[in-house]
């Protein structure tokens, strides 16, 4: 599997016990979808190692605690502390409507109401005051909030999203 075929599930944030437990953050908008996780994999030197979780309960704010298979000290746990977890995009609920993952989005084209094609998606830039589309137009980048207010649709068999820029938005760029 490559890189592109994980979606970022949270990290690991520190030893939980002495019993090998690690108290995590889950970056996902319905951590209760994720309390039978079987596996996860962790980032470790740009790879993607598969681990089996023996126990997983969660917790407030988006974190719970997990033990893994063949983890079973502190020890052995402190090595994984900092690192990122993953699981396979399959694993991911298709999402219908005005509701996608970011990296479904990636490469569509972008249609504005009035300015019409407008570009292709290179990226989402997740800010902290509201994820930005990162859309190339010819040698130009234009930056595009996405918010509900900017996104009419989304035509996932075109691959295309119908936006309404903000009045001057898309004169700046261009």
């Amino acid at each position: 599997m490559s890189k592109d075929d994980f979606f970022y599930l949270g990290k690991i944030l520190k030893t939980n016990g002495s019993k090998g437990h690690f108290l995590v953050f889950l970056d996902v908008d319905n951590p209760a979808r994720y309390k039978k996780l079987e596996t996860i994999f962790i980032g470790i030197d740009n790879d993607r190692i598969p681990f089996t979780v023996e126990e997983i309960e969660l917790r407030q704010r988006n974190t719970a605690r997990i033990l893994l298979e063949d983890v079973h000290s502190d020890e052995d746990a402190r090595i994984y502390v900092g690192r990122e977890m993953y699981l396979p995009v399959s694993m991911l609920p298709p999402l219908k409507g005005k509701k996608f993952y970011f990296h479904e989005i990636t490469g569509f084209r972008v249609i504005d109401q009035k300015h019409g094609f407008i570009g292709t998606i290179n990226t989402i830039l997740d800010m902290p005051q509201q994820p930005l589309m990162q859309v190339s137009h010819g040698k130009k980048e234009i930056l595009i909030p996405l918010i509900d207010e900017v996104l009419v649709k989304i035509d996932r068999k075109k691959k295309e999203i119908q936006v309404k820029a903000p009045d001057g938005l898309i004169e700046i760029y261009l």
